[in-house]
Order: C-alpha cells, then sequence, then structure tokens
C-alpha cells in the first residue's frame, strides 16, 4: 500500500442519528456544497490528501458509511442501496442544497445509488473506480474478494485498514464482523447497467489506468451514458446529452485513486466547469 492516508486538514466532526445509524461526519471548507464517500473498509479521512484542495472551494462533507470509521455496524446488511438512504437523510439533516457527490469504489456504488433514488437532492455525481457489474471484476480478483471474512482477520493486521479501524471505531472489537458483511456484499451478484441508463444527474465515470476492472469496463459504463458514440464535433454538439464525462486516470491503481490529486482535479474540473450540450 503506497498510499498515505494521513491527513492535516481539520474538520469538524458531529453525529448524526439517521435510520437507526449514529452516523459520523466531517465537514470541511465552506462554499457549494460536496459530499465524499469513501471506500470499502476505509473512512472519510482516507481522502486526507485531497481534502485541502476539495475544500479549498467547497464545503466537503465526509461522512462515514455504516460501520466504517466512527459511524458502529447496526444489524443492517451493508448494501449500496441502504446506505444511499442514508446520505440523501444526512443531506436532509444538514439542510444541503443539491450537493455534488463524489464516492470512491464501494462509496462509488453509495453515490451512484443516491443519484438514481433521488436525483432531485443532487447536483453531480462523479463515480470512481466503482464498477457496474460484478463480472467486470477479474475472475482471480473475485476469488480474492471471496477470501474477505472474519477468518482473514489475522492477515489484516499490519495493513492500513485495520489500523484505521483499530484507531477510530466506536467498537474496535467489531471488524471482524465488517469483514463477514463486506465479503458477504461482494459475493453478490450485480448488474446495474439499467440504473445507469436512466440515470438523471450529470454523471463522471472516473477510474485508474490499471484499476481493478479494466478501462474497457469503464468504456462500455460510458456508452449507457450516450458517451463515445459519436465525434462531439467543433462545438462538442455531439458530446453525451446528459453532460456526462468518462475520464481515465494515468499511473494510478484501484487502491490509490482517490488519494490522487489527478482526481481532485478533474472531479472539480467536471463540478466547476463542465456543462451539458444538451
Amino acid at each position: 500500500m503506497t498510499t498515505n492516508w494521513a491527513t492535516k486538514a481539520i474538520g469538524t466532526g458531529e453525529y448524526a442519528e439517521i435510520n437507526g445509524l449514529n452516523l459520523y461526519y466531517e465537514t470541511h471548507g465552506s462554499g457549494p456544497p460536496m459530499i465524499l464517500l469513501h471506500g470499502g473498509l476505509m473512512s472519510g479521512e482516507t481522502f486526507g490528501p485531497v481534502i485541502g484542495a476539495l475544500a479549498a472551494d467547497h464545503l466537503v462533507v465526509l461522512p462515514d458509511l455504516q460501520g466504517h470509521g466512527r459511524t458502529a455496524d447496526i444489524d443492517r446488511p451493508i448494501d449500496v442501496r441502504l446506505m444511499a438512504d442514508d446520505v440523501a437523510a444526512l443531506i436532509d439533516h444538514l439542510g444541503l442544497e443539491k450537493p455534488d457527490l463524489v464516492g470512491y469504489s464501494l462509496g462509488g456504488g453509495v453515490a451512484f445509488f443516491t443519484a438514481v433514488k433521488y436525483p432531485e437532492k443532487i447536483g453531480k455525481l462523479v463515480m470512481v473506480s466503482a464498477n457496474i457489474r460484478r463480472d467486470a471484476i477479474p475472475a482471480e480478483m473475485l476469488a480474492q474478494q471471496g477470501q474477505v471474512s472474519s477468518a482473514a482477520m489475522e492477515f489484516m493486521k499490519d495493513t492500513p485498514m485495520f489500523q484505521l479501524y483499530q484507531r477510530v471505531a466506536p467498537r474496535p472489537e467489531d471488524f471482524g464482523r465488517l469483514l463477514d458483511k463486506i465479503g458477504e456484499s461482494m459475493s453478490k451478484d450485480f448488474d446495474f447497467s439499467e440504473e445507469l441508463r436512466g440515470i438523471r444527474v450529470p454523471t463522471m465515470i472516473v477510474c485508474a489506468d490499471a484499476d481493478m476492472a479494466p478501462p474497457s469496463h469503464y468504456v462500455e459504463a460510458f456508452k449507457l451514458l450516450d458517451g463515445g458514440l459519436r465525434d462531439a464535433g467543433w462545438m462538442g454538439e455531439g458530446r453525451p446529452k446528459g453532460g456526462h464525462a468518462l475520464a481515465v486516470l494515468p499511473g494510478l491503481t484501484h487502491y490509490n485513486i482517490g488519494a490522487s490529486p489527478l482526481l481532485a482535479a478533474v472531479a472539480l474540473d467536471f463540478i466547476e466547469e463542465h456543462r451539458s450540450q444538451g
């Protein structure tokens, strides 16, 4: 793991009672609202290296998703659809006006379903390293995911994920339970192609050039958004009608893209400057 998750950005941490969760979230900066959603076995602070850039001109809200970071687990599966309801409830709780969503990996799936289920609450969506079909992941990687359970906890004690959880979780002893739930979640087949095709908010799909799923998968996903099907023309008249975009970030992997300055740059460019031609 080459990613440095330490953050020197000082935010304000609070809890919100939402859907039976005591949901922890931090706020950084001020300006138009943006919600950042972390990956599996991580927490909001794993965005530490990019928070400063994102919060320079935005109010950045970083929740810790169910069972992650400083948010204790409840008796409910780890399911992106249910966690999308939590994000929507947090938007209402904070009175945010159409925040933009930036979600990475597991958080990308949560951000996606928040936009699918609650488009009226969302500005733009940036979905990072979140494949829309389970079979987009190579078979050998699916086999590794199938080994994620509490039985693997002993092998994870030297990982940043375990050490972060032990440092911040309300119940550090729950890490094995989280592994079981994440493993169960990853074992389920899924295909979100139709949900993506029908999305009603401007969406940018982002991946690393050496991501868990190949770049070709994300190109196929972009095609579902009317992207990459024709030359866009001198005036951009052939760009996707919904204002959608695709970014493949060079020199990165699934494991360090969330902390990359390149991600911050493309997300801000899309959120602040990209305009729909349709």
